[in-house]
């Protein structure tokens, strides 16, 4: 049986692609409205965080974006519960949490929509 149709080889022209270092960009953060960042954008910021056991932030929360982290090494403590590998945790606009890493080389994915500078407030929820 012969077949329908037939194509021509597709040609891809090399191109070199841009690249960065992560350990260039300020904790981890690479794509935001801010420097460095690969991305300049409010649309959102994403960051990917590595961690060493009892590496500890104190709570914060925003009051307009939300923020969504991915646990993809390790294990973590956020408000007192413990997630790890392969949980995501949504922390919506005005919730607040805590964060603690409790093993070395604990790595997340953090994804803020939309991104909105100088929307950390830390402590709890007012």
């Amino acid at each position: 049986m012969r077949p329908l149709h037939t194509f021509a080889p597709l040609r891809l022209k090399k191109v070199d692609m841009k690249t960065e270092k992560l350990q260039n960009m300020k904790g981890g953060w690479f794509i935001g409205n801010f420097e460095p960042s690969l991305l300049k954008t409010n649309d959102c910021e994403v960051a990917v965080k590595t961690y060493k056991k009892g590496d500890y932030e104190e709570a914060h929360y925003h009051k307009i974006a939300t923020e969504y982290t991915v646990i993809i090494a390790g294990r973590v403590k956020m408000n007192g519960i413990e997630y790890r590998a392969g949980d995501i945790i949504v922390m919506e606009p005005n919730e607040s949490t805590d964060f603690e890493a409790l093993e070395d080389g604990t790595v997340n994915v953090v994804v803020k929509v939309p991104g909105a500078n100088n929307d950390k407030y830390v402590g709890a929820t007012q």
